[in-house]
């Protein structure tokens, strides 16, 4: 990798990349890394923020652990260290995370946030810029994943609000609203475990239910219910492998729909399969929910003054408001002249094949499915790009204005030499 300046317009670095430019270092990134690490790769890994796994370091409430047993968790090529618990905690896998990237030497450019990035159909290469520098390479590997910006709701009145409204991006410890009434926008498996954080720290939870919800214990009869899922999975069809688990949960946890959790007509496992909407796991909010300490309530109208309206009609006053609503994928603000993402900045192309697009563009942690799906992936990548690799003809050449490239040249002067 060769940097040099651009004489023609103002002073920008341009950087030509031997291998594929990976665009973020969470799980996703640092997995394919890896993974091209192990096949001899050069690899350059592109960051906007200061640190590696920026979602888990700095989004993340402080109670929070792994939903799945460590083994459904790990990345290509090593695993969690064996003391570690069964649900290894955030700082744990934050742990697990940085000795992933020293054991494999991932280096990423850290402070990068990538502008642009579009394919040069005249010269066959990606062109992808940051603040300060255009990259260049024959590859391009999206893992900024389906969680890279917090999604708000479209709820009327947030700026009328007298008190504080936080997405569940910035909320660390429910500490913070000791003794307060909480409104909590959600109820995936971020807004059940907020609510149960600010009930154990005496806030009152008002957990909002907009949509059907599968709620499943972590546990059954001892056993993880995903590791029960998937092995079940192996010998039965899918509909029968969910109508086991919603009798099995029926039988542990009871009937949701008193409590105001209605479960969707499709079953848990399908519903992941088709839509990629996770069931919620549930750590001890429904034994706070039946006890009356987290309270449920429907689909919010509007937001007042000093709390909100519900579509029942009912109005309540609350000090904070939390916002437990997800994430987004941002690749639509950046990717440009590039049809493989939709609207949403998903794969149009569906799972398991989502990981591959044209003109040398790959996707990692879209699939839907967690680490999982993120590992599985990240194998895929590698070995298409070593083939790849290993039967490409072109080699690193010198130009007469002394800028060194693989198969791309850094200014105008040096691009009649070669061409890809």
């Amino acid at each position: 990798m060769v940097s040099c300046k651009n004489q023609e317009e103002k002073r920008i670095e341009c950087v030509s990349v031997q291998g594929p430019i990976i665009v973020g270092a969470g799980p996703s990134g640092l997995a394919v890394s890896a993974c091209l690490s192990k096949n001899d790769i050069p690899f350059l890994v592109l960051e906007r923020s200061d640190c590696i796994a920026s979602l888990w370091q700095h989004r993340t409430y402080d109670r929070l652990k792994l939903h799945l047993p460590k083994q459904f968790c790990e990345l290509p090529h090593l695993g969690f260290p064996d003391n570690f618990p069964k649900y290894p905690t955030k700082h744990q896998f934050i742990s697990y995370m940085e000795e992933y990237a020293s054991h494999f030497s991932i280096k990423p450019r850290f402070k990068q946030a990538v502008k642009s990035a579009e394919y040069d159909n005249v010269d066959g290469f990606w062109r992808v810029h940051t603040q300060d520098t255009q990259y260049i390479s024959k590859w391009l590997i999206v893992a900024t994943g389906e969680n890279a910006e917090p999604l708000i709701p479209e709820i009327g009145g947030f700026d009328m609000f007298h008190g504080r409204v936080v997405h569940a991006s910035k909320y660390k410890s429910g500490s913070e609203f000791k003794n307060q009434q909480v409104l909590v926008v959600g109820c995936g498996n971020s807004g059940m475990e907020v609510s149960l954080d600010l009930c154990r720290h005496n806030a009152t939870s008002h957990m909002v239910v907009r949509n059907t919800v599968h709620v499943l214990p972590r546990e059954m009869f001892g056993f993880s219910t995903f590791g029960i899922a998937m092995a079940l999975l192996k010998w039965f069809p899918l509909k029968l492998v969910d109508k086991i688990l919603l009798l099995a949960a029926n039988i542990t946890i009871g009937n949701t729909d008193r409590l105001g959790l209605r479960r969707p007509k499709t079953g848990p496992m399908e519903l992941k399969s088709v839509t990629g909407k996770t069931p919620v796991l549930d750590v001890g909010t429904l034994s706070q929910i039946k006890c009356g300490k987290i309270k449920v309530t429907e689909g919010v109208k509007e937001i007042t003054r000093s709390g909100a309206k519900f579509i029942d009609g009912q109005e309540k006053e609350f000090d904070s408001i939390i916002l437990a609503t997800g994430y987004k994928s941002n690749v639509p603000s950046w990717l440009k002249g590039c049809n493989f993402f939709t609207k949403d900045g998903m794969p149009t192309t569906p799972f398991p094949n989502g990981w591959k697009g044209d003109d040398g563009l790959y996707t990692v942690g879209f699939t839907g499915r967690g680490l999982l799906g993120t590992a599985s992936d990240a194998v895929k990548i590698a070995q298409d790009i070593t083939n790849r690799w290993k039967n490409c003809p072109n080699t690193i050449k010198d130009c007469n204005n002394g800028c060194t490239s693989h198969v791309i040249l850094l200014n105008k002067s040096c691009l009649g030499h070669f061409r890809g």
